[in-house]
């Protein structure tokens, strides 16, 4: 038996305190298990004038509810029961709001009661933004198993090093067994590979009772290219005017569109009590016309529905804009905590390594200086033209430094590269220790991609699982990006000459290698990145706290000299680095110093080749 009911009384925007106190969100689209044996059943699908609901192996029409909403409750279905949409032509497709998936995006959708799973951490507090040491991890290639529960184990060795975030690659439902997720198509379902939601929900668990916050990151700017409803028979979902570099754009105008993500981000918050979420690429994100933009009406609506903590909020825009990262008088962010700092990155890798092939060649000349820049005022272009006459980037000096994610290393750049090497096997030893040093101890958030911390050799490839046509494509694509990120390796010339990112063995060979952690090389890695961080909670952490605006000053300073001082909110940082192989005259330093590189570097008038010192005044 079935029948309709008015969809808006289980509407998502209601006030938190309205809410049941269980972890289970009411998402505007797809299924909800209400209670005994009852589930409501939701799409939106302006497109079409009819709609089917295949469960239990019957077809049940779905009934209009205006405005393109299709809407069904159905009797004696309990969790578990799979389902899907059936369309006009009678194609059947998994729900694209699904919670779970029997067998990946092929498979039918499964109802899910959400509120069953036993959480263990209720009294978990969080990370404050300034404590945020971050530590990205793939699921997939973390653990040899590649699964959450898996992932749970090894967290005690990541709580022991004194990383404070974890930062997950998007684990939403993709094609296939392997990738790196931002190829998903079902956002609110975790990927089959790596466990059931209840395992998820486990791996969230027991990070908190290891004290560590668990932030993902998740991809609104486009759908994967195979394995969803939504493109062939929903197009009033996206923009016909526009096109994303991975497909069809969204069209973030329409509120249903908006409230599919928003209710996404709320999803995951609450329901799997993440700290915080990572926006892939928002510069994507196109909303010229709607009132209020895509991005401010999410973070309003993070901030003002989600209780219990502060859920942080950070993006990835190449724009170098400053709109969102904005703060209050307290020097609290109104919108999103902090933007991945790709020109700090360049200017490093180029300092670091000498390639200027690809994104990074705007950074060739004089990167050092350009490196300071960027570790005292945030973005290295602030307005300038870039190479290609346009202006690029807003002044970002005005920001506290926890408003930039720094980082060395990265899925993308390291992934992208033609043979996945991380910067281990680009650069001098000496040159490794003093960037690390430099990340760890400067005031920005620092974040390390997984294997950094015990000095892992062994690539991180870009993998996928596509077949036919699309998976020759994949393949095609690698030597583009490879251009970009590093350069063509002499001897690549095709793409025969790059690993097929389809290959099991691919992504096999981008596991990490734990049993390094134990020999001589890796306890050593380990060892100095703990002191890094001990050092980091001691003596940055304390002056993070409300650090006031236009805290850093770039330095004159000879070629191949970074020192930059911080004023934070009750000590001065001082940073003073030389990053070429001479020895070079450097400004005096006042405070005391807590870090050299090499060790027992002292800094009154010079510094020698390839070292750094770190030193702090208590106001």
């Amino acid at each position: 038996m079935s029948r309709t009911r008015d969809f808006t009384q289980f509407d998502s925007r209601k006030e938190a305190s309205e809410r049941p106190a269980k972890r289970a969100f009411p998402k505007s689209w797809g299924a909800e298990y209400l209670s005994d044996g009852e589930a409501l059943f939701r799409l939106w699908a302006p497109d079409i004038e009819r709609l089917r609901l295949q469960v239990d192996g019957r077809n049940r029409e779905m009934l209009p509810a205006g405005a393109g909403w299709f809407t069904l409750v159905v009797e004696d279905v309990e969790p578990g029961t799979p389902y899907r949409f059936v369309m006009p032509d009678g194609q059947a497709f998994a729900d694209p709001a699904s919670r779970a998936q029997e067998g990946g995006v092929d498979g039918p959708s499964i109802v899910l009661d959400p509120s069953s799973y036993r959480w263990s951490a209720p009294g978990w507090r969080g990370h404050a933004w300034e404590e945020a040491i971050l530590y990205e991890i793939h699921i997939g290639t973390f653990t040899p198993e590649g699964t959450f529960r898996a992932a749970a184990e090894r967290l005690n060795q990541l709580a022991s090093l004194g990383v404070t975030m974890l930062q997950v690659m998007p684990v939403n439902q993709f094609p296939g067994e392997r990738g790196w997720g931002y190829d998903g198509v079902l956002p609110y379902a975790p990927h089959h590979a790596y466990g059931t939601p209840d395992d998820m929900k486990a791996f969230v668990d027991a990070a908190h009772r290891h004290g560590l916050s668990v932030m993902l990151d998740v991809v609104y700017n486009h759908f994967g290219p195979r394995g969803s409803l939504l493109q062939p028979y929903v197009p009033s979902f996206f923009d016909p005017e526009r096109k994303t570099p991975w497909g069809p754009a969204i069209d973030f105008s329409r509120p249903q569109v908006r409230r599919f993500f928003i209710d996404n981000a709320l999803y995951w918050l609450e329901e799997y009590d993440l700290d915080g979420l990572r926006l892939d690429a928002v510069d994507q994100i196109v909303d010229d016309s709607s009132e209020k933009h895509f991005l401010v009406e999410l973070a309003e609506r993070v901030h003002g529905e989600v209780t219990g903590r502060r859920r942080h909020l950070v993006m990835e825009d190449h724009r170098n804009i400053t709109r969102y990262l904005e703060r209050n008088r307290a020097g609290e962010a109104l919108l999103y905590e902090a933007v991945w700092n790709h020109d700090v990155h360049h200017a490093a890798h180029v300092a670091a390594t000498g390639e200027t092939a690809g994104y990074v060649g705007i950074f060739a000349d004089d990167p050092v200086r350009k490196f300071a820049r960027g570790l005292a005022e945030g973005f290295i272009h602030q307005g300038e033209p870039s190479p290609d006459g346009e202006a690029h980037g807003e002044p970002s000096g005005h920001l506290p430094p926890t408003a930039f994610i720094n980082f060395l290393q990265n899925h993308d750049q390291v992934g992208n590269r033609a043979f996945g090497e991380r910067l281990i096997s680009l650069t001098d030893p000496r040159m490794l220790r003093v960037m690390t040093a430099i990340l760890l101890l400067s005031p920005q958030v620092p974040l390390l991609f997984m294997g950094e911390d015990y000095g892992e050799t062994q690539g991180f490839r870009f993998f996928s699982d596509y077949q036919g046509v699309l998976a020759r494509e994949t393949w095609d694509n690698r030597i583009n990006e490879a251009a970009n990120f590093g350069g063509i390796p002499e001897g690549v010339s095709r793409p025969e000459d790059i690993a097929d990112p389809n290959l099991v063995d691919t992504f096999e060979r981008s596991k990490l290698r734990w049993e390094h952690v134990r020999r001589p090389e890796g306890r050593a890695f380990r060892g100095r990145f703990r002191e890094l961080i001990a050092k980091r909670r001691e003596h940055v952490v304390p002056g993070l706290r409300s650090a006031p605006p236009r805290s850093g000053e770039m330095l004159d300073a000879e070629p191949g000299v970074i020192a930059v001082d911080w004023r934070l909110a009750d000590r001065i940082l001082q940073l003073r680095a030389n990053l070429s192989e001479q020895e070079k005259s450097i400004p005096p330093v006042s405070g005391s110093i807590f870090h050299a590189e090499p060790m027992g570097t002292t800094a009154e008038t010079v510094l020698p080749g390839l070292s750094m010192v770190m030193a702090v005044s208590v106001l």
